[in-house]
């Protein structure tokens, strides 16, 4: 399940030692009604192991400019509060998968 994200609960969402993708999306924005189902399936599929959140960029500008975004759809992914991969556009979900599949696998 996905979580809303916003300027007031987003410390409260990072405060975690889970994966985190953060979606920010804009409802006037057709590539990003195209990635949304993928985000949901994703969310789906990783359970409680990954923390899926979605930034309203109209809504959220603050948040939105905190991260510099530029273009939309942007993905983020943070593991311990830092950004380890932003994927702008619409990508196949393997995309999204193999960069949180690498933050879930144990160090060696």
């Amino acid at each position: 399940m996905t979580k809303e994200i916003t300027k007031e609960n987003f410390n409260s969402v990072v405060e975690t030692d889970k994966p985190i993708l953060i979606d920010f999306w804009a409802e006037w924005c057709a590539p990003c009604r195209m990635l949304g189902p993928i985000v949901e399936d994703i969310a789906k599929g990783y359970g409680d192991k990954v923390v899926i959140g979605k930034v309203n960029v109209d809504n959220q500008r603050e948040l939105a400019q905190h991260f510099g975004i530029m273009g939309i759809p942007s993905v983020f992914i943070l593991k311990d509060k830092q950004i380890v991969n932003n994927l702008v556009g619409v990508r196949p979900r393997k995309d999204y998968e193999k960069v949180l599949d690498s933050l879930l696998e144990p160090a060696v």
